[in-house]
């Protein structure tokens, strides 16, 4: 298959993907989506055809993380793949990898060992808990991060323990920071010529994330608790019940507050000294949202949110995934796109959340099948016929 440009935005640019499981994937994905050349390198002692880190390969969560890429066999364990791999990287303009710190000086393949042949690689490396320092060589897991980095300690109900967050948020935020680094090298590089490498980790990622909260202790020594469906500072903002189901409501000042008032049918609210400025109305949050869910499920939620959305009220339903994926403005928008699977039938999986005006992001080809342009790809780095058969008979591709 020829090289599967989701994109001209990054079509200059050759990655090599040595990454696994989530965050990695997460950031390749990025670069792939807006059309880098990317190569994935699939370990030849993973069983082609199932189970893997990550999960099946034909299962959703693989097929969404590795589509615009192509994918070839290798083993870096034997000299000659590392020779192979060398090669490759020669002529690369990104590597990207998540072993543990140790794992790619052992295979010989991480950073320094890779710009003493390519001093314009751009190398993005993403660990559980950094690259040095005491805890290096732990092995790093999401909700590992989630509790360490503070996010368990603010989710969920007051008094309900610490809850973890139901998505891979560190994963998934490290993978993206790791490709803002890799773009941010890149364009560097234009200046001085040299690559860089590129470090994050799930640690990094998760504490970063907290934003205000963790601003909320380093400025104020304010140590945030959980707050279940409430907002920390902006009140009332949370979940209230209607007649058929619920609905997130959200003010932020006065002005606000004052809308969403009338809009429910107590405007005597506004000037209820319990509830008249912002900490009044934190200290009594509670009887406050008591007084609104009174009302709210007076109404269902659809008239709800189109009464407060014409009253200036931040609001919206609270969706099911599959309510969320039916919804007016998510079909506007595209997020769902179609891409045809081995068997040339179409899958539907997440696209961009950005578009560019000139150099959109496509879903350009469905993830490869394992090892799947092996040949292809070692031809395009200038192996001969021979030297591809000799690999195969020697069992390094």
């Amino acid at each position: 298959m020829p090289v599967p440009h989701a994109s001209q935005a990054l079509s200059r640019f050759t990655v090599l993907d040595l990454t696994r499981v989530r965050s990695g994937p997460t950031c390749v994905r990025q670069l792939a989506d807006w059309g880098a050349n990317v190569i994935k390198i699939d370990a030849l002692t993973e069983d082609a055809g199932g189970e893997q880190p990550g999960g099946p390969r034909h299962g959703s969560d693989f097929q969404n993380l590795h589509r615009n890429k192509r994918a070839m066999t290798l083993n870096l364990k034997d000299p000659k793949g590392l020779e192979v791999f060398r090669r490759l990287a020669e002529q690369a303009d990104v590597v990207v990898e998540n072993f543990r710190p140790d794992v790619k000086t052992k295979l010989g393949v991480d950073y320094e060992s890779l710009r003493q042949i390519n001093p314009r690689i751009v190398y993005g490396s993403i660990s559980g808990f950094g690259q040095d320092g005491p805890y290096h060589k732990r092995p790093g897991f999401d909700q590992i991060a989630q509790g360490m980095g503070g996010l368990m300690s603010v989710t969920g109900a007051p008094g309900g323990g610490p809850m973890r967050v139901g998505i891979p948020v560190a994963d998934l935020a490290a993978g993206l920071f790791c490709a803002i680094g890799i773009l941010t090298a890149l364009l560097e590089r234009d200046v001085s010529g040299e690559g860089q490498w590129v470090q994050t980790s799930l640690l990094q990622a998760q504490i970063f994330m907290l934003d205000f909260q963790a601003a909320r202790w380093l400025m104020e020594k304010e140590v945030a608790q959980q707050a279940g469906n409430n907002h920390p500072t902006s009140i009332p903002t949370g979940v209230f019940k209607t007649s058929d189901g619920y609905i997130n409501i959200a003010t932020t000042g006065g002005r606000i507050w004052e809308r969403c008032a009338q809009a429910i049918g107590a405007p005597e609210l506004v000037s209820d000294p319990d509830y008249a400025t912002a900490p009044a109305r934190s200290k009594n949050r509670d009887a406050l949202n008591a007084k609104i869910n009174e009302l709210t499920q007076k109404k269902s939620t659809e008239t709800w949110v189109n009464e407060l959305n014409a009253a200036g009220v931040p609001c919206g339903p609270i969706y099911s995934i599959d309510q969320m994926f039916e919804d007016a403005q998510v079909k506007h928008l595209g997020i769902a796109q179609d891409v045809p699977n081995a068997e040339n039938r179409d899958i539907r999986l997440v696209a961009q959340p950005v578009t560019l005006s000139r150099t959109p992001s496509t879903m350009a080809a469905r993830p490869p099948e394992f090892g799947e342009q092996t040949e292809e790809v070692l031809a395009e780095f200038g192996f001969s016929n021979e030297e591809i058969a000799e690999l195969r008979q020697r069992k390094v591709v």
